[in-house]
């Protein structure tokens, strides 16, 4: 009896123990499901991080070459850029021919053809037609195409100190102004409205000289700005003068002689680095398109277009 009590009761604590193990092992088996349900959170919140980093490359992607090989070098007179016509001319041109953007350089007319001689510009609009014919001539472009005209006037103070105020012929003026020794403003700087001036001058017989004939050196804007400052007399384009005219303290006085049409004309540079993009910037300009935008340019503003438009 005693030895079967014995028995008894290591079968019992064996049973004990076995019991308390299997707890543990169902402990242990519900941690690790715990566990790997927790890593397989963390897999799939790495995911959208991986997708992430993939896309950024492509968000800061540089410009096509397409794009960067279509800009076009248009070197210009300061008269058409003062007037405000680029900022309308230029987006209605990249508008109707994607894939071109121009860059404007704006200077005299003289040094517009210089870069077109040095093919540092793919296209000109320049207003020197005598300079322009002799750059065909030369090689340089194959043919000269008449853009546009307006025309040039003599404006000074209201004071008008040499009389000169509705003087029909723009060189009896400019001999009022030399006689009365009156301050005028000259460019002085080779562009075609210096051009212009020096054969006014030339027709009346005159070389000036002297403390009342001052050279600013500068682009149209400029120069107007000096010549209101210094309450002289300046020849300029029409375009210029009344986009700037609020700004100075300066009315026309001279205006209406045949001698001061002021024609433009564009020219493809022979050569140039975008030689292709040039010739499509010709075209428009002189195209229905092109001449529409150039004739109803200062309308609204002016009452009056400040730019008429003449391609063939």
């Amino acid at each position: 009896m005693v030895a079967g009590m014995g028995i008894w009761r290591r079968r019992s604590r064996w049973t004990s123990v076995a019991w308390l193990s299997a707890v543990v092992v169902l402990i242990l088996g519900l941690t690790a499901v715990a566990v790997g349900c927790g890593g397989s959170t963390t897999t799939t919140t790495a995911a959208p991080a991986d997708t992430t980093t993939s896309v950024a490359p492509e968000t800061t992607a540089p410009p096509t070459t397409a794009v960067q090989a279509g800009g076009v070098v248009l070197a210009s007179t300061t008269s058409t850029q003062d007037s405000g016509l680029f900022d309308v001319l230029i987006p209605a041109f990249e508008t109707d021919n994607p894939g071109y953007t121009v860059k404007v350089i704006a200077v005299g007319s003289g040094e517009a053809i210089k870069m077109g001689e040095t093919k540092d510009a793919d296209v000109l609009l320049v207003h020197s037609p005598a300079a322009e014919k002799k750059f065909v001539a030369d090689g340089y472009a194959t043919e000269r195409k008449d853009v546009m005209y307006n025309d040039f006037l003599i404006v000074g103070p209201q004071s008008d100190p040499a009389k000169i105020k509705g003087t029909p012929v723009a060189a009896d003026a400019l001999t009022a102004i030399s006689e009365a020794q009156a301050t005028m403003i000259t460019r002085d700087d080779k562009s075609g409205t210096a051009v212009k001036e020096a054969t006014l001058w030339k027709q009346a017989g005159i070389t000036p000289s002297g403390d009342w004939y001052q050279a600013a050196g500068q682009g149209m804007g400029e120069s107007l700005k000096v010549a209101s400052e210094k309450q002289g007399y300046i020849l300029t384009d029409r375009a210029t003068y009344l986009n700037l005219k609020d700004g100075l303290d300066l009315v026309p006085q001279v205006e209406g002689d045949e001698a001061l049409r002021n024609q433009y004309g564009v020219l493809v540079v022979t050569g140039a680095n975008n030689e292709a993009g040039g010739q499509a910037f010709s075209d428009w300009i002189v195209s229905p398109a092109g001449q529409a935008v150039i004739e109803t340019y200062g309308v609204e503003k002016y009452e009056q277009p400040l730019f008429i438009p003449n391609a063939q």
